[in-house]
């Protein structure tokens, strides 16, 4: 098959403007006879839900908590970008285009990136207009702060809480329209197949989490917005609930699943523990706009911090990287932080961390302006290490925090399946290979504000409204297929839980698939991952029964996906010969040990087809060409 992006040509700046008025319509009168189902409720479900009602249509949303307030996107917390220029140092949509594009490595979509520096600006208008308390200056106007990977100050926030606060404005805006009537919202369903009649998506067959029963939702169109699929790796600073069924099953039913080996690695979270740990914390990347990353100068130095005088710390992104020193790009951080520690100067118990250091920037600034800017970071650092920031350096180290692949999607969203939409993190548009800090929320209430409002109607005004019934056929098969898999998982009765497996999974994927590959441990990745889903389709556990709530269920089904995941991650990142931003070959660096593109063979998106179990997915190549930003060696020096 060839991949068609749909990207529209001409000048790129006007490449947005020109598509939409080349946009078919609905007239207002339709817009009612069209069903819209929603899956997930975070910022790009809850925000697109909102819209799409507000323009008309009826939605139905599906989301597995019990309130959309709790998704996981409000743990971004550092900021959003938008390039506003407020800071007046020469920002402008194009250098956020350029940064973004040059952040990814060059593996992104040219014409999805401008698009998305383009209606940055509109996403801060329409989340002041929501009441969103963003940080002001003394004069009253929207102050800005810097991120990884840029040289200006395009990142606004609400202290710790941008997520949590965009969030709650998409989420209010949703509610108003489930006031109305326009929206319905269904809390604790979990999305469990997709169902394509006629080669369209067409619906889905949902599990009520407290009941167990299945159920049926009839649409016109699917808007998946589920998010990543980053708790693979198990230790993750995901929620415990992210997951990636919803993307896996539309996977089986024919959408492609595309660029899976891009996952983000962040560099500042808290350290591992212990080995029965959950989930990781995630530390804002804010952070490093004023903490100095550094690990003592001699290996194997363990003394406190505070013992180990300013001659002998190695501030070694500063002395690295001079030019973005401790903004460097997340994928650059991280690798660095790992090469530290490979060199035994890690610290802390464990050795696998790096100190984050505050001491200058409050002896710059008084502790009182450190305070007011990150303060609810410090006092959650406190309350999970026990120490006190302020006094004594954080400890951070790198952790799976996102997931830059997932379904293949062209310029209007859709998939390779008609009538199946994919927004924010669940499709994997806008990023490439590595994505910048405060760009995640920007793609996921840009997608649900301002894109699919433009694109979905132009679908839907190409087909009859309604026309479909529950007792399709296609309908009675996708909830027997949902049915015997249920009935499965509960048959087994093994001997092995659910979360052994998924802690065995993990392992894998963080040793082998994890900051750095070789083909080597990959190939044993696939095998040791096969491996894994013998035992849990011979020796799972799962105790209950389908007719209640059971949360061990839940999870045995997600973790059955993550091993397929897993797998399919690391075929994709055996089969990239090269090393490009958040994807790094150990076989493909430079000299000095930097990523190592290989643009003549791999200038490419892997889309990945689902042939049938136990066959090999087949790989499909969509090129990619780049009219404005000129591939280079990215160089952060």
């Amino acid at each position: 098959m060839q991949l068609d992006g749909k990207c529209p040509d001409g000048p790129m700046a006007t490449r947005w403007s020109r598509y939409k008025q080349s946009l078919k319509l609905v007239a207002p009168a339709n817009r009612r006879k069209y069903e819209v189902l929603v899956i997930g409720t975070g910022l790009a479900g809850a925000s697109a839900a909102a819209t799409l009602a507000e323009q008309g249509y009826h939605v139905t949303a599906l989301t597995i908590l019990d309130s959309p307030r709790r998704a996981h996107s409000i743990a971004a917390q550092g900021g959003i970008n938008a390039a506003k220029n407020y800071q007046n140092d020469n920002d402008s949509v194009y250098r956020l285009f350029y940064d973004t594009v040059k952040g990814g490595d060059y593996r992104a979509r040219e014409a999805n990136v401008h698009r998305l520096a383009e209606v940055s600006a509109n996403i801060i208008d329409q989340a002041v207009a929501q009441g969103v308390p963003f940080a002001r200056e003394y004069g009253g106007t929207l102050a800005n702060r810097s991120f990884g990977g840029v040289q200006v100050s395009r990142t606004f926030y609400a202290r710790g809480q941008t997520g949590q606060q965009l969030l709650l404005g998409a989420y209010s805006s949703m509610m108003r329209m489930v006031g109305t009537g326009k929206v319905t919202l269904k809390c604790r369903r979990e999305m469990l197949d997709l169902v394509v009649a006629d080669g369209k998506a067409r619906g889905v067959i949902a599990r009520n989490l407290v009941t167990g029963e299945l159920e049926r939702y009839v649409a016109d169109a699917v808007l998946l917005c589920t998010g990543g699929y980053g708790n693979v790796f198990y230790l993750s600073t995901n929620a415990k609930n992210c997951n990636a069924t919803a993307a896996w099953r539309s996977y089986k039913r024919g959408a492609y699943m595309a660029n899976p080996c891009y996952t983000q690695i962040h560099p500042t979270c808290i350290p591992q523990a212990g080995d029965h740990q959950s989930k990781l914390t995630l530390m804002s990347e804010s952070l490093r706009n004023d903490g100095r990353v550094w690990v003592p100068k001699k290996a194997g130095d363990k003394r406190p911090a505070t013992e180990i005088p300013e001659e002998e710390r190695d501030y070694y992104l500063e002395r690295r990287y001079p030019g973005f020193a401790n903004l460097v790009p997340r994928d650059v951080a991280s690798r660095a932080a790992k090469t530290e520690c490979d060199a035994d100067k890690g610290v802390g118990a464990t050795g696998r961390a790096v100190y984050l250091d505050f001491e200058e920037a409050i002896g710059r600034l008084g502790e009182d302006v450190v305070r007011d800017r990150y303060g609810n970071l410090f006092d959650m650092y406190e309350r999970i290490t026990a120490e006190n920031p302020y006094k004594t350096p954080m400890r951070i180290y790198p952790a799976s925090h996102y997931t830059m692949g997932g379904l293949w999607v062209d310029y209007d969203l859709q998939s390779t399946i008609p009538g199946l939409f994919v927004l924010g993190e669940a499709n994997f548009s806008d990023h490439g290979a590595n994505r910048l800090g405060a760009s995640a929320l920007m793609q996921g209430v840009a997608d649900g504000y301002f894109v699919i409002p433009y694109t979905l109607p132009h679908y839907l005004a190409q087909q009859k409204a309604g026309g479909m019934d529950d007792a399709h056929p296609a309908f009675e098969e996708a909830e027997g297929d949902v049915r015997e898999n249920v009935e499965k998982l509960l048959s087994i009765q093994g001997q092995t839980t659910v979360l052994e497996l998924h802690r065995d999974l993990g392992k894998i994927m963080w040793n082998k698939v994890g900051m750095s590959r070789n083909a080597e441990g990959l190939t044993e990745a696939i095998s040791e991952i096969q491996d894994i889903k013998k035992t849990f389709w011979s020796d799972v556990r799962v105790p209950g029964t389908k007719g209640e709530f059971n949360k061990e269920l839940e999870f045995a089904g997600r973790v059955a996906d993550y091993i397929e995941v897993g797998e399919l991650l690391a075929r994709d990142a055996l089969a990239r010969e090269e090393s490009c931003g958040a994807h790094f070959r150990e076989e493909h660096q430079t000299e000095d040990g930097e990523a190592k593109r290989d643009d003549e063979n791999f200038m490419y998106t892997a889309a990945w087809e689902f042939k049938g179990d136990g066959v090999e997915p087949a790989l499909h190549k969509e090129t990619l060409t780049f009219d404005e930003c000129k591939p280079t060696q990215r160089s952060y020096k």
